[in-house]
């Protein structure tokens, strides 16, 4: 059985992530930069993604995912991302990872892992 996120829309989560990170002071341009980055895709690519609402499963499937992602590690919502069998689940967890970071505060060349 899939996880019910799996077939949730990304926009909608993307909204959440959105709120999350504003609420912390943190910005919009801040959460695309850190999605471009995981995901491969252009702005243009990811707008369109998001006006389509496409389903995370189709929207992970159609990135192209930066190779630099396996330095993502750590806990969310107490689970080990690295840990994460399931690859659609990781992937999942590695960007709430991401947008966690961001929300703490954590420098932008950091969390991309530059």
């Amino acid at each position: 059985m899939a996880h019910r996120i799996y077939t949730m829309s990304f926009a909608s989560v993307y909204l959440l992530y959105i709120a999350k990170v504003e609420r912390k002071g943190r910005t919009k341009a801040e959460v695309d930069e850190i999605i471009r980055w995981l995901t491969g895709f252009r702005q243009a690519e990811f707008d369109a993604e998001i006006a389509a609402k496409t389903d995370f499963e189709t929207f992970f499937a159609k990135a192209r995912l930066n190779p630099a992602r396996t330095g993502v590690t750590g806990l969310i919502c107490g689970i080990r991302v690295e840990e994460v069998a399931e690859p659609l689940m990781r992937e999942i967890r590695i960007l709430d990872k991401l947008i966690d970071e961001l929300a703490k505060g954590r420098a932008m060349a950091k969390i991309l892992r530059a």
